[in-house]
C-alpha cells in the first residue's frame, strides 16, 4: 500500500490520500468552478481519492456522488466516507463511465464533473502503474465517451464541468457539443500574468443554444510570486 496521509477539506473534513490516490491544483480549481447549488444533484465522474465532493460537502452541499473505476482508489475514498462519518452524504459507485445504464439515473443530474485524463491515447510516455496510466492518458475513456455518458444522467440544462490542457481545447469542445452539451463558459488559468495559460475550465449545459461566455483569466500568482488572493479564496481552509 502507498504511503497516505490526511488533508483537510474545508472546515470539518477529513480526506485520505496517498502517493497513488491524491490531488492537485486543478482538481480544487474544478471543485470551485463548478460551484453546485444547494438543491443540485451533483456528481462527480472518476473521481480517485474524492477531493471533489468532499470539496462541495465541505463547502455546504448536503449531499452528493461519485464515480470511480479502480478498486484500490474506491477502498480508499470509502475509508474517507467512514472517518468522516457521512456514509448518508456521499454516494460512491465503483464502475466503468460507459456503463453506466441502469445504474445511475438517466436525466437526473444538475451538475456532473471530470478533471480527465490530460494525454490522448497512443501520445507521451504511458505510466507504468495502472492507476497513473488511467488517471493521465487515455487508455480507458475518450473524451466522446465522457461527454456521451454524461449527456444521458445530465437533466435539460444540467451543466457539466471539465478541466484540460489548453492545447485539446478544440477536441474538447467539439465533443461537448458532439454529445448535445452545448459550451457555455470558459475560463483559462495561468500562473501569472503575462504567463501563457496552463489549464482551461469550461461549462457547457445539455440541450442549450450556442452562446459561450469567455471569463477573465485566472491567476494563481501575484507579480511577487505570492498566490493570488482568488487563488487563497479557492483554497479556503484548506490553505490555512
Amino acid at each position: 500500500m502507498s504511503e497516505e496521509h490526511i488533508e483537510h477539506i474545508g472546515k470539518s473534513l477529513r480526506l485520505i490520500v496517498s502517493e497513488r490516490y491524491t490531488f492537485g491544483t486543478d482538481a480544487l480549481l474544478l471543485a470551485s468552478f463548478s460551484a453546485p447549488k444547494f438543491r443540485d444533484a451533483a456528481c462527480d465522474f472518476g473521481t480517485g481519492c474524492g477531493v471533489i465532493p468532499f470539496y462541495w460537502l465541505g463547502g455546504g452541499l448536503p449531499r452528493a456522488c461519485a464515480v470511480e473505476l479502480q478498486e484500490d482508489a474506491c477502498e480508499q475514498l470509502r475509508r474517507s466516507v467512514a472517518l468522516n462519518s457521512i456514509e448518508e452524504r456521499l454516494t460512491l459507485l465503483q464502475s466503468d463511465l460507459r456503463e453506466l445504464n441502469g445504474r445511475l439515473p438517466p436525466n437526473h443530474f444538475d451538475l456532473i464533473t471530470m478533471n480527465p485524463p490530460y494525454t490522448p491515447a497512443g501520445k507521451g510516455v504511458p505510466s507504468r502503474e495502472e492507476s497513473a496510466r488511467i488517471a493521465r492518458h487515455e487508455t480507458a475513456l475518450t473524451p466522446e465517451e465522457l461527454f456521451a455518458a454524461a449527456a444521458k444522467h445530465l437533466k435539460f440544462g444540467g451543466r457539466m464541468c471539465v478541466c484540460q490542457r489548453p492545447d485539446r481545447l478544440t477536441e474538447t469542445l467539439c465533443a461537448m457539443r458532439g454529445a448535445g452539451i452545448e459550451p457555455k463558459r470558459l475560463r483559462f488559468v495561468a500562473q501569472r500574468e503575462g504567463k501563457a495559460p496552463w489549464l482551461f475550465l469550461l461549462e457547457g449545459k445539455r440541450g442549450r443554444n450556442p452562446g459561450m461566455t469567455v471569463e477573465p483569466e485566472l491567476h494563481m500568482e501575484t507579480p511577487d510570486g505570492s498566490p493570488s488572493p482568488e487563488l487563497k479564496a479557492i483554497y479556503g481552509d484548506y490553505a490555512r
